[in-house]
């Protein structure tokens, strides 16, 4: 590759003037003893958190001494593992100085990136921090070249905290006791629907909002899915990702997926079907909880439930007619959850709980309904508190839209809190 592309990649950066950017929750730690690697779906915020980053390094360091590379920039195409030195090289003769914070964007782009971070990180000279859209930066690609010199930090899309920051909108517990408490509302129901990738937020328009999640969704599916894993088969692919659009926060087997393929006359293993979901779990598309068991082979054996990364992809590409209001509401709950490094569980025996966790020593029981009422109310007790005997958790939790109580039941004292509150808890 022409030492001129490297070169002109070096003076772009350090011409680029640094965006207007939101604070997010997640703050980068940045140390020479381990790699950070920010994981996340696309459009996330990955790049906006390590420009954000570099603004907040700056105040004490020359931008000189700052390298940033985004791999998807196609000049890069076809770089080879034995080239990625020379951006030092280029560097050096533009600054004159080598750098010390490197920031390295959709990494997983580059031939043999583990290797060649893992050398970065031997010569024990470097800050750097690494970006991907792959959840295998997370496990065996990372793991193996970097074991025990790595942490990943997972960055989803704004969480309602996040979302309030960049409509300008400071939350206190006064608020629920005003008329701002209206405002809130609206806000959480934009939120609710239209979910948090940033873009998305920032656009008034609702048809502007759809053609991005839309593009989002090609991109994941043409990009992440088809060329990463040479998917072979896509009209499969294409058909599991629509039937999730229209499932979150349902159960999914390879066996009954199997069946409905079976029905449109196209023939798929079990284990095709089983591994293209986990493929869309590599891509950060959804998410899954197992079934919640004391043993480890009944919750490998059993259907996992699955989960949509952003409520955008449900609302504007699902071909129902109105959003699913209570299975929303749930995956919204299971976004922070994955936000919160929680691992859940759901529950099903005689009666289902949406989801186990563990609370320090202890675990909690979490149900979670749009709306408490004369028709659901049995259920949704009677499914917290057979999850809670079950599990022996100690802690029984209700999340609706809007409603707050507290109920003795079966001598269990239960909460029922509104999503809001839950979701700005510190």
């Amino acid at each position: 590759m022409p030492e001129e592309v490297f070169k002109k990649i070096v003076v772009e950066w350090l011409e680029k003037p640094l965006p207007e950017l939101i604070a997010r929750d997640l703050k980068l730690s940045l140390d020479k003893e381990t790699v950070t690697a920010i994981i996340g779906p696309r459009r996330a915020g990955k790049t906006s958190l390590m420009l954000f980053t570099i603004k907040e390094i700056i105040k004490h360091a020359k931008m000189e001494e700052i390298l940033f590379v985004d791999f998807e920039d196609n000049r890069l195409a076809g770089i080879s593992s034995a080239e990625l030195d020379n951006l030092f090289v280029a560097h050096m003769e533009i600054t004159g100085i080598e750098p010390k914070y490197l920031f390295f964007d959709e990494i997983q782009q580059a031939p043999e990136w583990s290797k060649f971070v893992r050398r970065l990180h031997n010569a024990g000279k470097y800050f750097i921090t690494v970006s991907g859209s792959s959840s295998k930066l997370l496990s065996k690609e990372i793991a193996t070249e970097l074991r025990g010199r790595y942490k990943s930090q997972l960055l989803l899309p704004f969480s309602f905290k996040e979302f309030l920051r960049f409509k300008g909108v400071k939350y206190d517990k006064k608020m629920q006791l005003s008329e701002k408490k209206g405002n809130l509302l609206r806000l959480l129901n934009e939120y609710f629907l239209y979910g948090g990738f940033p873009l998305v937020v920032k656009k008034q328009a609702q048809d502007e909002k759809k053609e991005l999640v839309k593009s989002y969704f090609e991109t994941i599916f043409y990009k992440d899915i088809v060329e990463r894993y040479k998917v072979k088969k896509i009209d499969i692919m294409e058909l599991l990702m629509n039937y999730l659009l229209d499932n979150t926060a349902t159960m999914f087997s390879s066996t009954a997926f199997g069946k409905i393929l079976k029905e449109k006359g196209i023939k798929a293993s079990k284990k095709t079907a089983s591994l293209y979901s986990k493929y869309l779990e590599d891509a950060f598309f959804l998410f899954s909880a197992k079934k919640f068991s004391f043993s480890a082979k009944v919750r490998a054996q059993n259907p996992k439930k699955v989960y949509l990364v952003d409520n955008a992809f449900h609302t504007f590409l699902s071909p129902r007619f109105s959003p699913e209001q209570g299975r929303m509401l749930e995956t919204i709950v299971m976004q922070e959850l994955q936000r919160k490094n929680t691992e859940p569980y759901y529950f099903k025996e005689s009666k289902e709980c949406d989801f186990i966790i563990k609370q320090g020593n202890s675990l909690q029981a979490i149900q979670v309904t749009y709306e408490l009422n004369q028709k659901n109310n049995e259920r949704e007790l009677k499914g917290l508190i057979e999850a809670m005997q079950k599990t022996k958790a100690k802690k029984g939790l209700i999340i609706t839209f809007d409603q707050e109580q507290e109920i003795i039941s079966e001598g269990k004292k239960i909460a029922v809190k509104p999503v809001w509150k839950w979701l700005l808890e510190p």
